[in-house]
């Protein structure tokens, strides 16, 4: 259905929808957003972090939508492994050509390993934001802490919502 909303705006905005008595208005959505990938099986923040867990280590990264407001990523900041974070605090931040960002910590634990590859290509977090722009992953004090994040559909729920403010 997404698919289908997201063709009639494509085509609305490039004027390819029909006109006459019988062509059904296309929704106002902007195209933007259906660009951005939300999984499931990962957790998310209202502040736009995703969580994975597995194998008693938890990594962290921004979302897609996150990283599509911020535009193209020039730096990131991230903490040193063997530092401790508390979930709702700064653990980081992310500086694009539009603004520079906090990023929060979704759960409580100490870092185990940063992607060292983000200081030489912080882009990595713009091309793939799910996989090779992953920025911490951390050993959480409170394993259960990840339960009480959004799931992929209440965190797409909350863009839309969001993004219509």
């Amino acid at each position: 259905m997404a698919l289908r909303l997201w063709a009639r705006s494509a085509a609305n905005a490039l004027k390819l929808s029909g006109t006459g008595a019988g062509a059904a208005a296309a929704p106002a959505f902007s195209i933007s957003r259906f660009f951005s990938t939300v999984h499931d099986g990962l957790k998310y923040t209202q502040t736009h972090e995703w969580v994975k867990t597995g194998d008693g280590v938890v990594t962290v990264g921004i979302t897609d939508h996150a990283q599509d407001h911020l535009g193209e990523v020039v730096f990131v900041e991230l903490p040193e492994p063997g530092t401790t974070v508390s979930a709702g605090a700064s653990f980081g931040n992310v500086e694009s050509v539009k603004a520079t960002s906090d990023v929060n910590s979704p759960i409580s634990g100490e870092v185990v390993e940063v992607n060292s590859k983000l200081s030489e290509t912080p882009g990595l977090i713009n091309r793939s934001p799910y996989e090779d722009g992953w920025m911490i992953k951390v050993k959480p004090s409170s394993p259960g802490e990840a339960d009480a994040l959004l799931d992929a559909a209440k965190y797409t729920k909350h863009c839309e919502e969001e993004d219509s403010h």
